[in-house]
């Protein structure tokens, strides 16, 4: 059986990907790392979101969204993670996915067109509970609406107070959000709560594989040119073999949050353990990728001016949100094999 992206999703992907590559570069990343006063949500990326539907892909038409799937939305994620790009785009399309499969007709009527367009921020967390003080929410900080836990269910939040807070990933910014108890998402059941973990964690391993295929991408086409003895680097067995390693590696991570993204669209039985590959693939794949490229750019990978700590920093925040490797491999364990 052969399975890949479409034509239509292939374009998608490249309009993303040239997006970044020539309006969003390194340099552009640089700027927002290292501004740690400003807001981390560039006003010419975000505009760029909006204008492009990135926001909208799994907003229903009748909401004037794109109505696409969690195969698109993995697409657009794996290319922010490419280009490790900064902003609340995750937050936005998850707390947009909450509000239409657990909101009611007038919380999706209030918040899904203007999410969809950008003219709002979203932030989505399953870390503590309001009311209260939840912890470390990405970009809770400008959030225009946040969603949280409450109790068994999911509340809608919004006129919250943040705490900024620090992350080792400049290409985050991270808030303690202190909320009332909000409003009730009326549908949040645990089965759509799990459902909801499940696609937020598949847009995390997606935005990891984008990570892992750019940093072995750029490894490679370095030691092409780098050399020692007269010859590149690339051409000594080690690093070549370790190299191929990884690219086989991370297609396969490719495949696993691609295959979950599907399973979940398409309500397949299989679609819990997709998930629990993927994100344990990815996860992994991506920390190698990052660690190697460091490694084998040589003594200048180990410096702030080079880009590759931009990728392990990312790779290092995201392998354990919604659930570590080896968190995932119990739930493999659990689904194959039995406890």
């Amino acid at each position: 059986m052969f399975f890949a992206l479409t034509e239509d999703q292939r374009e998608f992907d490249a309009a993303v990907r040239g997006y970044l590559a020539e309006r969003f570069d390194m340099d552009a990343v640089r700027g927002v790392v290292e501004d740690t006063a400003g807001d981390g949500n560039p006003a010419s990326l975000w505009k760029a979101a909006a204008d492009q539907g990135w926001l909208a892909v799994l907003v229903p038409e009748e909401h004037e969204g794109l109505g696409l799937g969690l195969v698109e939305a993995q697409v657009i994620s794996r290319a922010l993670g490419a280009g490790v790009a900064p902003g609340p785009w995750r937050g936005t399309v998850l707390a947009a996915e909450a509000i239409r499969l657990a909101g009611s007709d007038s919380q999706r009527a209030a918040w899904l067109p203007r999410l969809a367009a950008g003219d709002a921020i979203g932030a989505f967390t399953l870390r503590g509970s309001v009311p209260g003080t939840v912890p470390a929410v990405e970009y809770g900080g400008i959030a225009d609406v946040v969603v949280a836990r409450s109790g068994d269910g999911l509340a809608l939040v919004d006129g919250v107070t943040a705490t900024a807070r620090g992350s080792y990933d400049g290409t985050v910014r991270l808030a303690d959000v202190q909320a009332g108890a909000g409003s009730a998402l009326p549908g949040a059941t645990p089965d759509v709560v799990a459902a909801l973990t499940a696609r937020a964690t598949v847009l995390v391993a997606a935005d990891l594989v984008g990570i892992a295929r750019e940093a072995v991408s750029r490894t490679v086409a370095y030691d092409r040119e780098r050399k020692q003895f007269g010859v590149p680097v690339g051409s000594f067995q080690a690093i070549k073999h370790a190299l191929a390693d990884l690219h086989v590696n991370v297609t396969m991570a490719e495949h696993a949050a691609l295959y979950a993204a599907h399973a979940l669209d398409a309500g397949l039985d299989d679609a819990a353990l997709a998930v629990a590959v993927a994100k344990a693939k990815a996860g992994d794949t991506a920390l190698a990728a990052a660690a190697a490229m460091i490694q084998y750019h040589g003594g200048i990978g180990y410096t702030w001016e080079h880009e590759a700590h931009f990728f392990y920093k990312r790779a290092k925040r995201l392998a354990g949100q919604f659930g570590d490797a080896d968190a995932h491999r119990v739930t493999i364990a659990a689904l194959t094999i039995g406890a």
